[in-house]
Order: C-alpha cells, then sequence, then structure tokens
C-alpha cells in the first residue's frame, strides 16, 4: 500500500469514527435536553422548559384530581395554579389539561377521573380525599389503559404507577425536632405532652406521626418527657379543639402538645387563649405555613411550622405526568425514592420533595420570598412588631 493510499483510508477511517462520534453525541444530547432531576426545581420554574421535547411527543390529556377546599386552602391558592404553570412552561396546551376539584366527595371524584378519561386524559394525577375513594379511581384508570400518579397522598391498597409528594417521614421528624428545640428555648420544666395527629384514614398522617415519634420516643423512654397520650386523630380543627380539651381537663399537666398542622394547632391556642395562657408558655407545633400559623408563631404561640413549598411538587407531579404522556420511562435521577404501601408491602417509585422547617429565624427567607404568604397580610395586629424583629418587612 503506496503513503498516499494509507492516507486516504485513514483519513477515511477517522471521518467514519468522528461521523459516529457526532451522532452519538447527539443522540446523548438530544436525551439530555429532555431530562431533569429531582433537584433541578426551583421557584422560576425554569427546568420546565427541558421537557419541551417531552411534552410535544406525549398523546392525550393530564386529569388532575384534587380532593377538597376544606382540609386546606392549599389546593385552589397553590397547587391548581402551580401545576397550570409548571404544564405551560413544558409546552403542554391549555386544552390537553384538565383540573378538578371534588370538594371532598369519593363519588364525585370517581366520576370527574371518568370523565377526563372519556375527553382522553392518558395519565391522571390524584390526590384522593381517602385510600379506598383512591383505588376505585385507580382501578377504572387501569381497565381502560390509563396511568395513574398518586399526587401528596398515597392511595393504600391502591395500583398507581407513582407517587409524588414531600418526604412525609421527615416532615414528622421537623415537627418531632422543632417541639423539642422548643422545650428547650422556651425553658419548658418537666415536659408533659399530649401527642395528637391527623386523620387515621390519610397515609400522610401516619407517615407525619412516625417521623415525630422517631424523635420523641426516645425521651419518653427515658423520661425526659413524659408522653400524656395519644387520642384519635383528626383534621377538622373544631374536633381537634374538643378533643385537647378533654384531654387537657382530664390531665392538667399538660404544658405542650404535638399538633400535626396549623389549623389544628390554632383550635388548641385559641383554647389555651381562653385560659389566658402566655406567650411561650405552651409549645404546639404545626405545617402548612398558613397565614394564621406563621402569625401564631411570630407572637409565641406556635414552635414552628413545616413549609412545604408547592411549586416544587407541582413543578414534579407535572414532569413525571409528561414523560408518563409520552410513553418514556422517567430518569432515575427524577424518581429519587421509594414510599411503602402498608397494605401491599411493596414499594412505590416516589418523586420525594425536602421539607423546611420555619420559625422566625428564616420566615423572611422562605415563604415570604415565595411570596407564599403575603407579609401585608401577615404583619398586622399583634404580629406587626414580631414582623420588624423577624426582619420581614410589607409588601
Amino acid at each position: 500500500m503506496t503513503q498516499t493510499n494509507r492516507r486516504a483510508r485513514l483519513a477515511k477511517t477517522a471521518g467514519l469514527a468522528g461521523t459516529s462520534l457526532l451522532a452519538l453525541g447527539l443522540i446523548a444530547g438530544a436525551a439530555q435536553a429532555g431530562s431533569v432531576k429531582a433537584s433541578d426545581f426551583g421557584a422560576d420554574f425554569a427546568a420546565m422548559a427541558q421537557l419541551k421535547d417531552v411534552a410535544a411527543k406525549g398523546k392525550g390529556k393530564v386529569g388532575v384530581l384534587l380532593p377538597d377546599t376544606a382540609s386546606s386552602a392549599r389546593y385552589t391558592s397553590f397547587d391548581a395554579p402551580y401545576l397550570k404553570k409548571a404544564f405551560a412552561a413544558a409546552g403542554l396546551a391549555a386544552d390537553d389539561l384538565i383540573i378538578t376539584n371534588a370538594q371532598g366527595s369519593e363519588a364525585d371524584q370517581l366520576t370527574q377521573a371518568q370523565t377526563d378519561i372519556s375527553q382522553g386524559a392518558t395519565v391522571l394525577l390524584l390526590d384522593p380525599i381517602s385510600s379506598g375513594g383512591g383505588a376505585a379511581v385507580e382501578k377504572y384508570a387501569a381497565e381502560h389503559g390509563v396511568k395513574v400518579i398518586d399526587y401528596d397522598r398515597l392511595t393504600v391498597g391502591g395500583s398507581r404507577d407513582y407517587y409524588v409528594s414531600f418526604d412525609n417521614v421527615a416532615v414528622g421528624k421537623l415537627i418531632g425536632k422543632g417541639m423539642e428545640e422548643c422545650i428547650a428555648d422556651w425553658k419548658i420544666d418537666s415536659p408533659d405532652i399530649l401527642v395528637m395527629a391527623g386523620s387515621p384514614d390519610d397515609n400522610n398522617a401516619t407517615l407525619f406521626k412516625q417521623g415525630y415519634m422517631d424523635v420523641l420516643s426516645p425521651m419518653f423512654k427515658d423520661g425526659t418527657y413524659k408522653n400524656a397520650g395519644e387520642p384519635a386523630g383528626t383534621w377538622d380543627p373544631s374536633v381537634a379543639r374538643t378533643t385537647f380539651e378533654q384531654q387537657f381537663t382530664a390531665h392538667e399537666n399538660i404544658n405542650a402538645v404535638v399538633t400535626p398542622n396549623d389549623d389544628n394547632a390554632n383550635a388548641v391556642i385559641s383554647y389555651l387563649k381562653t385560659l389566658h395562657v402566655p406567650a411561650k408558655a405552651f409549645p404546639t407545633t404545626g405545617q402548612d405555613a398558613t397565614l394564621t400559623g406563621l402569625q401564631n408563631i411570630l407572637t409565641g404561640y406556635q414552635c414552628g411550622t413545616v413549609y412545604k413549598p408547592i411549586y416544587l411538587e407541582a413543578q414534579a407531579a407535572a414532569a413525571l405526568a409528561l414523560y408518563l404522556r409520552a410513553g418514556d420511562t422517567p430518569p432515575d435521577a427524577l424518581v429519587n425514592g421509594q414510599t411503602m404501601d402498608s397494605a401491599q408491602k411493596a414499594e412505590v417509585p416516589s418523586i420525594l420533595m425536602v421539607p423546611i422547617w420555619v420559625t422566625p429565624k428564616n420566615m423572611a427567607a422562605t415563604v415570604v420570598k415565595d411570596g407564599f404568604v403575603d407579609s401585608a397580610k401577615l404583619c398586622t395586629g399583634d404580629a406587626a412588631g414580631a414582623c420588624k424583629a423577624a426582619g420581614i418587612g410589607q409588601s
């Protein structure tokens, strides 16, 4: 072989290799362009733009089934608008998204699911009112070849494909650690703690309690704290208040109470105020970062609240729904966890976001900065002076 022929052959080989590498690079680039991680999401919704190719590839509508407005105002104020924003940022047409709220009716939620499917939904995002009602929706969806993502609450015993929420055991641990810190900061002698919980038919309530009992049980066991009791759980504030009154009447040494959300905490705090219990004398805990809960924290009647940035959960759920709608397997970096379905004894592939414990120290940098609460509404009445001390300015 002549020197000239050898050079020509080497050049041809190099050219083929370069073409192959370029092709591989383009394939990898395309895969990367449509791939997001659970940690990518932020308040600007910018990460959703990475999913425009996935949205364009998909077929059918996405149905979002929200549970009610009674247990929390979040579904109307935050979940629905954030989900709309997330899907829009990814390029999903408005006509391909259906969002409904069952207003606490399991029958209506099933009917809404059936209607969504009849209108062409290929994926459902389901926040079940109860596990029984959720299982009925998921059974119907499976019979019609529709994928289901449990959103925020797991359908225990259901047949969903994935679950998206915050790490709810971690939520409970933040509540437990918040109680522990508050007892020390408020100098509560001989802590005698009533342990309350959310509704027993809500799997999240079970996980929350698991988390705070993981923190508090060692102190109960070694006598550092006393467990005053663990009454039946509820998400109804009026029932929570009645329960607390009964327990406090029967056990007058109670001087702290684990309350699983801000609404139940406020019910307890309202009763304590009728007894003229002063600020920073009777620790309570909370969750959801409600306006009232944050004001109770600022004025010294609640230790803190768990803030769950719903815009993170909404984006994660929307991203997952778009992959399923496109018939694609979601990336491992997006599906970052597993959640046990206690009825099935099986792990459910999950996206679990990270919650935040909010006190006056970080309120300005979290819920206020994110626009989750209007500082003008927050900093009124007794909370006005505390806002200034916490570095919160009115917008």
